[in-house]
């Protein structure tokens, strides 16, 4: 009752607050929150368009600058990035793929065609061995999603033992013939993808027993090596989770979840990448933040059955779907990358964060010329997009502590339709230091904001930094790679020990990290 009372007061002071415009950030140093993981800045690479081929891998003997057949650009902005986590090789693509096709010579390996995507014939040339030893060189953990749609629990336990195993069997014995002597720490395990969907048209029954069934296999093969992944809900399938964590919770260690804004109308109008106007800026934001409503029904259904939050929410396919670029494959997937969906990503990091007890990794989708990609290619050049430049200022977060703060925030209003104009997270790292992430989602007003400390004083803004456009469908291109860049955030300014005053240009993240 005290705790109703409670929210019904700081309700009511929220809402005078906003209508006097008086945005205000309060935080608590004085009291660590519960640690944000870092794999909630995970990566997702499917054999989907230009993704793997071209994006992550041209081979050795390609003219465009490689490392070991990697794109030498295109592995330096991931090393950059400090990516914690990559999913592979799928999406729809895993529950066609038979790993084995993925091994030995190249020029022995099967081809086979890519019947989800664009229907090319895929030549297998990147497999299990390019792909974990990519995750090596990036020093990021390895997410493979195994196929249960179309596979066997024999052909799991085999790919299993070909990648973690020591032993003198003859899966390890032919990883050592095709070169590889030690085996690869490959820590997450999804036991198919879309099961619901593309992974089989499964009902929820049906396959909550057939994970129990791979998930006793990993746990054989890959115990203390590999977390188990359950197929988790496409949205907002509540009835998914639930079945899902009462016959299941014991067999897994996370169950994932999908979700896709879509700024248009439907699947069938999605909206164009480019050129759009603030009708569809709005929408993308306003349906990208429903995902606070999902992780928070889902997060509450899986309370009930794991109240100790010992299984993770995997939000392991999340961004903007948008219609592809013209003139390119439909199959592909390709679509640009503007300021709004740099926007769309600070926000769906900041509810991820707020939930960090229960979300334990999220997967953009995805790396490369996919989707809502951080970089794109086009022959040798290589363009940075907006949401790449998100990724590098929230990286900070990353297991660091979550610090409780309350949020004041005046609306941004389009039509008969608001939401926040202002969101947040705020994070102390192991050296002590306090970072600050805001947005500013209205893209024609500048909002100023004061951030209030309380528990600790602020000795110095060591860095502050801003990502902002000249518009809000702005986009990095291939003539012009840099109309979207983080810039030094100059309009601040410290007026006590606790407090400082700040100024968000529209449509803009900053991060600030305080000592």
């Amino acid at each position: 009752m005290r705790k109703a009372i409670f929210a019904f007061f700081f309700c009511a002071f929220s809402v005078a607050a906003t209508a006097q415009t008086q945005n205000k950030l309060v935080i608590n140093a004085g009291t660590d929150g519960p640690q944000i993981s870092k794999y909630i800045y995970g990566h997702f690479a499917e054999h989907l368009g230009r993704c793997i081929y071209d994006g992550i891998w041209v081979g050795l003997d390609s003219n465009i600058p490689n490392i070991n057949g990697y794109r030498k650009d295109v592995f330096e902005a991931l090393k950059a990035l400090q990516m914690p986590v990559l999913r592979w090789p799928g999406g729809c693509f895993a529950d066609t793929y038979h790993w084995k096709d993925g091994i030995g010579p190249k020029a022995q390996r099967p081809k086979i065609k890519n019947v989800f995507w664009g229907g090319t014939v895929e030549d297998n040339s990147f497999g299990t061995h390019e792909f974990l030893n990519l995750c090596e060189m990036l020093g990021c953990d390895a997410y493979v999603s195994a196929n249960v749609g179309s596979g066997t629990v024999q052909e799991m336990v085999e790919w299993i033992e070909y990648m973690t195993s020591d032993d003198d069997v003859e899966m390890v014995n032919l990883r050592r013939q095709n070169g590889r002597e030690k085996p690869w720490n490959v820590k997450f395990l999804g036991i198919g993808n879309e099961s619901w969907g593309c992974g089989g048209n499964m009902t929820p029954e049906y396959y909550a027993d057939l994970m129990k069934q791979y998930s006793t296999y990993v746990w054989e093969y890959g115990r203390d090596k590999m977390k188990r992944v359950g197929c988790g809900a496409n949205g907002e399938d509540y009835n998914w989770t639930r079945v899902l964590m009462q016959k299941g919770a014991r067999n897994m260690d996370a169950l994932s979840l999908h979700y896709y804004t879509i700024a248009g109308e439907s699947w069938n109008n999605k909206s164009a990448a480019t050129g759009f106007d603030e009708s569809l800026y709005f929408a993308g934001l306003r349906k990208a933040l429903r995902m606070s409503e999902l992780v928070d029904r889902h997060s509450r259904i899986m309370d009930e059955f794991d109240p100790r939050k010992r299984v993770g929410l995997y939000v392991d396919e999340w961004g903007i779907w948008t219609d592809v670029e013209p003139g390119t494959n439909p199959g592909f997937l390709f679509q640009q990358n503007s300021m709004r969906d740099a926007l769309i990503a600070s926000a769906t990091f900041d509810i991820f964060n707020r939930n960090c007890e229960r979300v334990k990794m999220a997967n953009i989708a995805q790396t490369v010329n996919v989707l809502q990609a951080m970089i794109l290619t086009k022959g040798n050049q290589m363009v940075l997009t907006p949401t790449y430049h998100v990724f590098n200022l929230y990286k900070v977060h990353g297991d660091a502590s979550l610090l409780p703060a309350s949020l004041i925030s005046e609306s941004y209003s389009y039509g008969n339709e608001k939401i926040p104009a202002l969101s947040q997270t705020v994070s102390r790292d192991a050296q002590g230091r306090i970072h600050v992430s805001v947005s500013n989602l209205n893209p024609a007003q500048p909002v100023k904001l004061l951030v209030e400390l309380n528990g600790q004083n602020v000795k110095k803004v060591n860095s502050a930094i801003v990502l902002t456009a000249p518009f809000f469908n702005a986009v990095n291109t291939f003539d012009k790679p840099e109309t979207v860049k983080p810039a030094p955030f100059k309009a601040y300014k410290l007026v006590s020990e606790n407090m400082l005053e700040m100024t968000l240009p529209s449509a803009s993240v900053v991060t600030l990290e305080l000592q």
